[in-house]
């Protein structure tokens, strides 16, 4: 091949990269990909307290909102709902939760 063919091959595809750039940043002004919008200086109230995975494909994910926590299992098919709305102790402290 000649030098020629390689610039062309080069510049052809600077032009499909720069086209997909543009059609990226159109699609966000106008709107066309969610966001999730949030305060920074507001309070967390989603937060992922604990995940262990029971094999290559399957998680038990512990999810914390609020005040009460939920026992998630994610899998490749579907997620499940172990257990819903499971109450924090009052007394809990999460470094000494650790220690046991």
């Amino acid at each position: 091949m000649e030098p020629v063919q390689y610039l062309k091959y080069i510049v052809g595809l600077l032009i499909v990269l720069g086209l997909i750039a543009l059609i990226t940043l159109l699609a966000r002004r106008l709107g066309m990909v969610p966001r999730a919008n949030r305060d920074p200086n507001a309070p967390k109230r989603l937060s992922v307290t604990d995940v262990i995975a029971i094999d290559a494909k399957r998680r038990l994910v512990l999810i914390k909102r609020d005040d009460r926590e939920h026992l998630l299992l994610l899998g490749p098919e579907r997620d499940l709902v172990i257990e819903q709305n499971i109450q924090l102790p009052a007394s809990a402290d999460p470094i000494e939760m650790k220690r046991l």
